[in-house]
């Protein structure tokens, strides 16, 4: 585990909901695929660990493979520690003042930084949030400080607030309750509210949905939520939660490796509280892995990344 790789986004066909997806890296029986995200080559990628500390890349200096090629050890482009786990990446043009990082851990913590206090980063990484005993960093993004934030659950619950809630703090600091979880529950991820779009869920399961933003009423940081997808035997826990809009396009990723794209407009918006629609028909074992939203090929790639740097 652990290997990176680059490759056109055009790679991927897309397919109706419910397919059974291609191949999308080369995988041995032990590995399988965790995160797939969409950058330019002129711009930096910040990886991000479970321990809470940031390390940078230039995209162009990442291996280019094709579609089924396994890519390279990250250990050998990160010099990370071997104990940390690389849990989030932002891809940024530069470092400025007026954009802040946002991050969010796994036992209900957010914390926000300014972006500009992460344009040194040392060969040996630096510290980007001081993350409490048992808990890690599990997602992190970017923004321009006048955004709401929804935080999702494992459990299918959402917390949506105001991101002027979090005043920012130092590289150093813990940062503060974003949501107050129930017993056995985690975070899984956390997304900033854009004009324009819809909320998507997707379970371990294959289900998913899409719901309407404003039904998601904006409270004070640190409460319980409300439920944004019915999680059970069936669906499946809740794994991922993202922004979405009619033009993007959907790629789920299995843990056996299999691809899956589909376009967002497929996928009617549904009511807050139900269990959504199956996504792909997944064989036995296997599991959805992770969760990318994807660009159409008609679009600028910069004004993407302009738009939502975190992937």
């Amino acid at each position: 585990s652990g290997f990176i790789k680059r490759f056109p986004v055009s790679g991927y066909r897309k397919q109706a909901r419910g397919g059974r997806g291609v191949a999308g890296a080369g995988t041995k029986d032990e590995d399988f695929i965790e995160h797939m995200f969409i950058a330019s080559t002129h711009h930096y990628i910040m990886f991000f660990t479970d321990q809470g500390k940031c390390y940078w890349k230039k995209v162009h200096e990442l291996p280019e493979g094709g579609r089924a090629t396994r890519g390279r050890s990250l250990q050998n482009l990160v010099e990370k520690e071997k104990d940390e786990k690389i849990t989030a990446f932002v891809t940024v043009k530069d470092f400025t003042d007026d954009k802040s990082v946002v991050m969010a851990t796994k036992q209900g913590t957010i914390k926000k930084t300014a972006l500009s206090a992460y344009s040194n980063v040392r060969k040996g990484g630096i510290n980007a949030i001081n993350i409490a005993k048992g808990d890690e960093l599990i997602e992190v993004k970017l923004t321009d400080g006048n955004n709401d934030l929804v935080i999702g659950t494992k459990k299918g619950l959402a917390i949506r607030f105001k991101e002027s809630d979090v005043r920012e703090m130092g590289r150093t600091a813990t940062g503060v309750r974003g949501i107050r979880l129930g017993k056995n529950d985690e975070v899984i991820g956390i997304i900033v509210v854009r004009n324009n779009t819809s909320l998507l869920v997707v379970t371990d399961k294959g289900y998913g949905k899409r719901s309407d933003i404003d039904d998601y009423r904006i409270t004070k940081r640190g409460g319980k939520g409300i439920i944004t997808v019915k999680t059970g035997e069936k669906t499946g826990n809740l794994i991922s939660i993202k922004e979405v809009t009619d033009n993007d396009e959907l790629v789920l990723i299995t843990s056996s490796g299999m691809v899956i794209r589909q376009a967002i407009k497929k996928l009617r918006v549904m009511g807050r509280a139900t269990q959504g629609v199956r996504l792909i028909n997944l064989k036995e074992g296997d599991s959805i892995a992770d969760v990318a939203r994807v660009i159409s090929e008609d679009d600028d790639i910069d004004e993407i990344i302009d738009e939502e740097p975190t992937l």
